[in-house]
């Protein structure tokens, strides 16, 4: 009898200590794979981001602080877990294509875990016709889009598909046109299709950036830069496509928000 209650209250007391032992949190890995738009250029191969491209920005770049512990409450159905890390594979100049050629999707599913988020935003670079080592057609991207998707539901990841952010142009009537031509709407088309959540980026940047207006958003938003203003671009620069800090940060901000609105199943 003494045996069985020696064995009980040790049995107790581990139930107690279990109580009391810190839990292990859950983390989700947030994947970003893309293009300059949303590439991280503090992180490019050991390069002086400081002294070599700064002020340039990809919204990856900013995206971790919208993924706070205490943002996450307002994401419930999309990460289930107590903190998420942001994990920033997109490179500049890539399409589809290419992001898939050069084996850098294959790292990504490698490394995918159960109840991780991929967010795959191309489209600037697959639409360059005029340059054929990375154009993609409205078919084979719709089709390589296709491959992310699915295989990121084969690791029991999920996937996010975004349009193309926005240009700085045309202007018109005070508002941006579409300037990605079928491809966005291609976007659409495989998420209705494999019933994907889709952000649609190029429509919340354009109506964005359309309320603050051309002036402000190519100066503040865009790497339109005045000669001296910046040692790594001396002579200035005009470049509608890519952010500057205050860019990145708004569209960041409109991705979080697009995110906040997306119901998982």
């Amino acid at each position: 009898m003494k045996k069985k209650s020696f064995a009980f209250l040790l049995l107790l007391l581990a139930v107690v200590a279990m109580s009391f032992a810190p839990s292990k949190k859950k983390v989700v890995h947030v994947y970003l794979v893309g293009d300059s738009t949303v590439a991280d250029y503090s992180d490019y191969d050991g390069e002086d981001y400081l002294n070599k491209r700064y002020p340039v920005m990809g919204w990856g770049q900013v995206f971790q602080p919208f993924l706070r512990p205490d943002s996450l409450s307002k994401l419930k159905s999309l990460i289930k877990a107590d903190s998420a890390v942001v994990l920033d594979k997109a490179r500049g100049g890539r399409s589809t294509r290419t992001f898939f050629e050069e084996g850098r999707w294959a790292q990504v599913f490698q490394a995918l875990k159960k109840n991780d988020v991929v967010m795959i935003q191309f489209g600037h670079n697959d639409a360059a016709v005029d340059k054929p080592e990375r154009y993609v057609n409205i078919q084979g991207y719709k089709e390589y889009l296709r491959l992310f998707v699915n295989q990121t539901r084969h690791k029991g990841a999920t996937p996010i598909l975004l349009t193309p952010v926005t240009r700085n142009y045309p202007w018109k009537d005070g508002k941006i046109g579409n300037v990605h031509g079928e491809y966005p709407q291609a976007v659409k088309d495989v998420a209705k299709e494999l019933n994907v959540l889709l952000i649609d980026l190029q429509q919340l940047s354009i109506d964005s950036f359309s309320a603050k207006g051309q002036e402000y958003v190519s100066t503040n938003y865009f790497m339109n830069l005045p000669a001296g203003k910046f040692k790594n671009y001396p002579e200035g620069q005009k470049d509608n496509t890519h952010f500057q800090p205050d860019g990145a940060k708004e569209v960041a901000r409109l991705v979080f928000e697009g995110m906040k609105g997306l119901k998982v199943k």
